[in-house]
C-alpha cells in the first residue's frame, strides 16, 4: 500500500483531517497482502502455502465482485462523496484497480516460487510443450471420456445472440473459417469439472503426482467441437461480475421472494474485471469489450494463469507431511453427554470456548442436550452463513419433531451465502419450524442460542452466543471465542432479542448487552470516554480491543480522544485499519498489530480496565458503520473472574506478544515485522498448546 506522509504538524482539535485516515481500500489490500506473505512463507508446510495462495486469489476476487464493483456503480451514478481521508470516487476507484492488479501480478509471481518446490517434493505440472506423444494420446482418450460430453459450443454472430458468462467464469474465445467466413465461438470451461487433470504413472513413466491444467486439455482438444472447419484459435479469458445484493425497500414484502429475483438479477451483474491471455489478438479483445460493453480499465491482459482460487483442490491434496500437522482440541462435553450434566453445569458456572483450540463439537453437544433433554421446550437461534452440511439443521428438526417449540432466523441476505440460506431454510419450514428471514434493510449478524427448560424451580434459560458462525467447518479453521451461560439478565435480554428478530418490538435498552443497532453505538462511545475519564483522574485506564476492521470514522474518533486522554490502547486488527496509530497529539497512544496466521483471526473481544473494575465483551460486531448502524449485532459482558481472567492475562496477552505472525501499523500506513529479542513467539501456536494442556489436564 503506497505510504502516505503524515504531517506531524497536524491540529490535534481537527480530528476530521483526512490526513489522521487510512483509506479503508487499499487498507484491506495490504491485509490480502499479509494472507499473500504467508504463502511465501517458508516456516508454513508447502501445501499450507498453496492454501494461502488460493485464499489470496478468492479474497482477491470478492474485492472485485463486491468494493470495486460498488465504487463503479458510485461513478456511473455520479456520486462522488469524499472518503474519510479525502479521495473521491474517481480517485478511489484508480487507486483500488491498480493496487489489486499489482496483487494479480504478485499471485502469479507467488505461484511461479511454489511451483518448483512442489515438484521436487514429487508434485508436477506439465505444459502442452512438454507433453510427450504419449500424454497427448492419454490427454485425447481422456478428453472425448471425461470432458467433451461436459462442453457447449455457443456461436456468437448476427443469428447468434452473445451468450452469458457467469461471474469468475473461465472461458475460451474460439476463432474459426465457417462457410469461407471468420466467425466467432464460446467454448466454457466447466467448473464441474477439477482444474488438475491427474497423469497415471503409467503414462509418464515418472513416479509422484503429475497434472495438466484443464484448460490446456480443452484447447489442444477443441477441434473436436467444431468438425469440418479450421479453428484458428482459442483464446482463455475470465469475467468477474458485481455480486453486490441490493434489496429495493419498495418491493421488499417477501423478503424469500425479493433475496431470490436479487440473485437472479446479479447472474447479469456488471463486468467489475475481464481478465484475458496476454497473447489474445486485438480483434478478438475488442470483440469481447464491445460485447461486454467495458472500457480498457477493466480489462486486464494476464500473461500466467487465471483463477488462483482452484488452487484449493491441491490443498487438498493427501500430503500429511505436506500440511499443518493434527492438534488436539479441548472440549467441555462428551458427544453423549448426559444433558443433565450440562444444564446442571451451566446453571452455576458460565463456560467458555475458543475455537478452533477448543472443539465446536462442544456447541453441539449444547444443542444435543437440548434436543434430546424432555424438560426442554423450546430453542431459538441465528443462523447467518450454515455450511453445506450442517449438523445443527439436522438437530432442529430433530427437536421439532420431537415437539419442541423452534424458531430459527435464517439471514437470507448472508453475502455469498444467500442461496445455500434459501436452501436451509424451506429445509426448516418443511419440517414446521418457526422460520423468520430477518428485514430488509438490516442483517442479523448476531450468534445466538436460546434454550427454554422447565426445572422444578420454574422456567430457566440458556443461551450460547458468539463472534462466529454456527458452521462446524469454519470452526476448524477461524478462531472465534463462544460464551455459555444462565446469567439472568443475559439470557432475558437474548429472548427479547429474538422477540424484537421475530415479532414487533421497540426494545431500545438492555440490561447487559450492547445490541445494534439500537445502543451499540453510543454505549462502546461512552465506555471508550469513562477510559478517558479515568486517566485523567488518575485511576487505572487500559483498552484492548481484538477485532476484524477499524473503519468507522466517528469511532476512530472517539478513540483519538480517549488517546488525547492518556489513556493506552492496543488494537489487535486483522484486516482493515483505517485509524493512524502514533501521531503526536493524537494518536501516540494507540498501538496496532495485525496477525496472520495458520487460522484466520475472526474473534472480537473489547477489554476496558474502567479504574480496575475490569469490563470485557465478545461479540459479532467490528467498529464499521455497517456492524455499528445496519446490522443486528450483540456484544456480550464476560462476568465470570476466572473467564474475564482467561481472556485478558491468557488470549489478550498472547496476541500482544506475537513476534511471528504480527505485524505493525505506524503512522505511515506501513506493517512492519516487530523486533524480536530471542525466539519468535508465535501465539497461535502458544494456544494450541495451552489448549492441549488444559484438554490433557480435564
Amino acid at each position: 500500500m503506497p505510504a502516505r506522509q503524515v504531517d506531524t504538524r497536524i491540529d490535534p482539535d481537527d480530528l476530521k483531517n483526512p490526513a489522521l485516515y487510512i483509506n479503508r481500500e487499499l487498507s484491506w489490500l495490504a491485509f490480502n497482502g499479509r494472507v499473500l506473505s504467508q504463502a511465501r512463507d517458508t516456516a508454513h508446510p508447502l501445501l499450507e502455502r498453496v492454501k494461502f495462495l488460493a485464499i489470496t486469489a478468492s479474497n482477491l476476487d470478492e474485492f472485485f465482485m463486491v468494493r470495486v464493483s460498488t465504487t463503479q456503480k458510485k461513478l456511473r451514478e455520479g456520486i462522488d462523496d469524499l472518503t474519510p481521508d479525502g479521495w473521491n470516487t474517481e480517485q478511489q476507484l484508480e487507486a483500488m484497480r491498480t493496487r489489486a492488479r499489482a496483487m494479480l501480478a504478485e499471485e502469479s509471481a507467488c505461484w511461479s516460487e511454489l511451483r518448483p518446490l512442489l515438484a521436487a517434493e514429487g508434485i508436477t505440472f506439465v505444459e502442452p510443450e512438454a507433453w510427450s506423444p504419449g500424454v497427448r494420446e492419454y490427454l485425447a482418450g481422456y478428453f472425448s471420456r471425461e470432458i467433451c460430453p461436459v462442453l457447449t459450443p455457443l456461436a456468437f454472430d448476427p443469428g447468434h445472440p452473445f451468450p452469458f458468462m457467469s461471474n469468475r467464469s473461465k472461458n475460451f474465445a474460439v476463432v474459426v473459417r465457417h462457410g469461407g467466413r471468420t466467425k466467432f465461438a464460446r467454448v466454457k470451461v466447466p467448473d464441474v469439472l477439477p482444474r488438475f487433470v491427474s497423469l497415471p504413472e503409467t503414462v509418464t513413466g515418472v513416479p509422484g503426482t503429475t497434472f495438466v491444467f484443464l484448460e490446456d486439455v480443452i484447447r489442444a482438444n477443441i477441434r473436436e467441437l467444431f468438425p469440418g472447419t479450421e479453428v484458428r484459435g482459442a483464446h482463455l479469458f475470465r469475467v468477474v461480475r458485481d455480486t453486490d445484493l441490493e434489496i429495493q425497500q419498495d418491493e421488499a414484502d417477501d423478503l424469500l421472494e425479493s433475496v431470490n429475483r436479487s440473485l437472479r438479477q446479479l447472474r447479469q451483474g456488471a463486468i467489475a474485471l475481464l481478465q484475458v491471455e496476454a497473447g489474445m489478438p486485438a480483434r478478438v479483445l475488442n470483440i469481447l469489450a464491445e460485447n461486454f460493453e467495458v472500457s480498457d480499465d477493466v480489462i486486464l491482459r494476464t500473461p500466467d494463469r487465471l483463477g488462483f482460487s482452484d488452487w484449493m483442490e491441491l490443498a487438498e491434496l493427501h500430503r500429511p507431511e505436506l500440511k499443518h500437522p493434527p492438534f488436539t482440541q479441548r472440549r467441555l462435553w462428551r458427544e453423549d453427554e448426559d444433558p443433565e450434566v450440562i444444564f446442571d453445569q451451566l446453571r452455576y458456572q458460565d463456560q467458555l470456548v475458543h475455537h478452533p483450540y477448543d472443539s465446536f463439537e462442544s456447541v453441539e453437544a449444547f444443542l444435543r442436550a437440548a434436543v434430546t433433554d424432555p424438560h426442554v421446550v423450546a430453542i431459538k437461534m441465528t443462523l447467518y452463513r450454515i455450511g453445506a452440511d450442517s449438523p445443527l439443521v439436522d438437530l432442529l428438526i430433530a427437536a421439532a419433531e420431537a415437539g419442541k417449540q423452534v424458531a430459527v432466523l435464517v439471514e437470507l441476505k448472508a453475502r455469498f451465502d444467500e442461496r445455500n440460506n434459501i436452501i436451509w431454510a424451506r429445509r426448516l419450514e418443511s419440517h414446521g419450524i418457526h422460520v423468520v428471514y430477518g428485514f430488509a434493510d438490516l442483517k442479523t449478524h448476531a450468534k445466538l442460542c436460546l434454550v427454554v427448560r422447565k426445572e422444578p424451580d420454574g422456567v430457566q434459560r440458556y443461551v450460547h452466543t458468539g463472534t462466529g458462525n454456527y458452521n462446524p467447518a469454519t470452526a476448524e479453521v477461524y478462531t472465534d471465542i463462544g460464551l455459555f451461560t444462565a446469567d439472568p439478565e443475559i439470557v432475558s435480554d437474548v429472548s427479547e432479542i429474538f422477540n424484537y428478530l421475530t415479532g414487533y418490538s421497540n426494545q431500545r435498552d438492555y440490561r447487559a448487552l450492547l445490541v445494534a443497532p439500537v445502543r451499540l453505538r453510543a454505549r462502546l462511545g461512552e465506555l471508550i470516554a469513562r477510559e478517558g475519564e479515568h486517566a485523567r483522574a488518575g485511576r487505572p485506564a487500559r483498552m484492548v480491543f481484538k477485532l476484524n476492521a477499524v473503519t468507522d470514522d466517528q469511532m476512530i474518533r472517539v478513540l483519538y480522544r480517549a488517546s488525547q486522554a492518556g489513556v493506552p490502547i492496543d488494537l489487535i486488527v486483522r484486516g482493515i485499519c483505517s485509524l493512524r496509530p502514533g501521531i503526536p497529539g493524537v494518536s501516540d497512544n494507540i498501538r496496532v498489530r495485525s496477525i496472520v496466521g495458520r487460522f484466520l483471526e475472526h474473534s472480537r473481544i473489547y477489554w476496558f480496565q474502567n479504574g480496575g473494575q475490569d469490563e470485557l465483551y465478545i461479540g459479532s460486531a467490528d467498529l464499521m458503520e455497517r456492524n455499528l448502524d445496519r446490522r443486528v449485532e450483540t456484544l456480550t459482558p464476560v462476568r465470570d473472574p476466572e473467564l474475564l481472567a482467561h481472556l485478558r492475562d491468557v488470549v489478550l496477552h498472547t496476541y500482544l506478544n506475537d513476534t511471528d505472525r504480527a505485524t505493525i501499523l505506524d503512522a505511515t500506513g506501513r506493517y512492519e515485522k516487530p523486533a524480536s529479542a530471542s525466539a519468535p513467539f508465535n501465539a497461535q501456536t502458544h494456544l494450541l498448546a495451552e489448549s492441549a494442556h488444559r484438554a490433557s489436564e480435564a
